[in-house]
C-alpha cells in the first residue's frame, strides 16, 4: 500500500476501488465507466477508433487523433493491469479498449448468470441443523439472498 494514502486524490481513489472490484467479481465492470471518466481515459471508451489522419487532415483531427490513441492505450493498460492474473487468459487479444471492455461485459454476464445459480442453490439447499443458532441460519440465508438481489434476482421471503 502506498506510504502517502492520506494524500491521495480522487483518481487513486478510483484505482484502489477498480482493482478491489476487479479482484473480487467480473460482475464490477458494468460500472467500471465512472472510474475512467474520472481518471480521463473514458474517450476511446465512448467514441469509436477515429479514421486515419492522412495529409488533409485538419489540425483539429489530428489533435482528436492522438488524444483518442492516447487513452485508447492508456485505458488498455489499466484494464489488463487490474485485471486478476486467474483470469486474464480468457481475454482474446485485442488494440480497442472499448472492443476489450465490451469483451470484460460479456464474460461479466456468464459469471453472473453461474454465481445466481450458485447462490440460488445454496440458498434452497440450506437447512437447519441446529449447528449455530436460529439467527446465524437466518442471517446467512439473507446474506444470500441480498447477494441474489445484487444480481437482479429478487427473492421474496
Amino acid at each position: 500500500m502506498c506510504p502517502d494514502v492520506e494524500n491521495w486524490g480522487p483518481e487513486m481513489a478510483c484505482l484502489d476501488l477498480m482493482v478491489v472490484g476487479v479482484n473480487s467479481s467480473l460482475s464490477f465492470w458494468k460500472d467500471a465507466y465512472f472510474p475512467f471518466g474520472v481518471l480521463d481515459l473514458d474517450l476511446a471508451l465512448q467514441v469509436g477508433k477515429p479514421a486515419a489522419i492522412i495529409d488533409t487532415s485538419s489540425n483539429d483531427q489530428k489533435v482528436f487523433h492522438k488524444a483518442w490513441e492516447k487513452s485508447n492505450r492508456l485505458s488498455l493498460m489499466f484494464m489488463r493491469m487490474i485485471v486478476a492474473n486467474n483470469i486474464k487468459s480468457i481475454f482474446p487479444t485485442t488494440e480497442n479498449a472499448k472492443e476489450f471492455m465490451k469483451l470484460v461485459e460479456e464474460r461479466s454476464q456468464n459469471a453472473d448468470k453461474f454465481l445466481a445459480g450458485t447462490l440460488m442453490s445454496n440458498l434452497t439447499n440450506m437447512k437447519y441443523d441446529g449447528s449455530r443458532t436460529m439467527d446465524e441460519h437466518v442471517l446467512e440465508m439473507t446474506n444470500l439472498a441480498a447477494k441474489l438481489k445484487t444480481l437482479g434476482m429478487n427473492v421474496d421471503e
